[in-house]
């Protein structure tokens, strides 16, 4: 076992037997080393979001654990589709995404701030993994070459769920995002059913940076 793979494994013991082994292996193959900037690769392996460029944060393993565990659904069990693709909104790092497709057959991830974008196609490549499919666009669009996907996950806070992603998810799909409500923010969970979403399932409080609408260039 090569140093970084000993020092990831150290900072995701204290998640285990909080989350399906799925989940903890899947972040056991992904080393958040690379996905963090060179300024504090010193911090790397610690339980903290920490700062990228663009006032983003690449998310603590902790939240990304729970991100991934809410949108796998596997407590749901046969109430919702299989999860075969999935869309994600807000690429940032990657790290999330990457965490993903040892999960999931097909990832695909919008990011809207180019300079993120480039960043994590390069971290992408150089891993080579070949399931994950990034866009530089308006995540509000969605990707519709691809649709319907059985589960989208927001990785930024919205006021409120698109039309247009309702329409993207499958039915008995997933849709988790954090949004705002009564001045906080939640974590819900939505399953679609006969073309609509049900009503949330409210997760937990969270902290994440708002969704904006448009593309940023470099």
């Amino acid at each position: 076992m090569q140093l970084h793979e000993i020092k990831n494994a150290q900072m995701l013991k204290e998640l285990e037997g909080r989350f399906d082994n799925r989940i903890i292996n899947a972040m056991l193959k992904t080393d958040r080393e690379i996905f963090v900037p060179e300024s504090l690769k010193h911090s790397a392996y610690s339980l903290t979001a920490l700062p990228m460029s663009n006032a983003q944060w690449i998310s603590s393993p902790l939240t990304v654990a729970k991100m991934t565990s809410y949108i796998m659904s596997y407590d749901l069990g046969s109430a919702v589709s299989e999860a075969d693709s999935v869309l994600e909104i807000g690429l940032g790092s990657g790290y999330q995404a990457v965490v993903l497709s040892h999960l999931i057959r097909r990832v695909f991830s919008i990011e809207r701030i180019e300079s993120l974008w480039l960043e994590a196609r390069d971290r992408i490549a150089r891993l080579q993994i070949m399931n994950v499919n990034i866009k530089l666009d308006d995540g509000m669009n969605g990707w519709q070459s691809y649709a319907p996907y059985d589960r989208i996950l927001l990785s930024a806070c919205a006021n409120s769920i698109s039309d247009i992603l309702v329409s993207q998810l499958s039915n008995r799909g997933v849709l988790v995002a954090p949004i705002y409500r009564n001045d906080r923010q939640i974590i819900a969970r939505f399953i679609k059913n006969n073309g609509i979403l049900g009503k949330p399932e409210i997760l937990e409080e969270c902290e994440f940076v708002p969704i904006l609408q448009g593309v940023e260039r470099v």
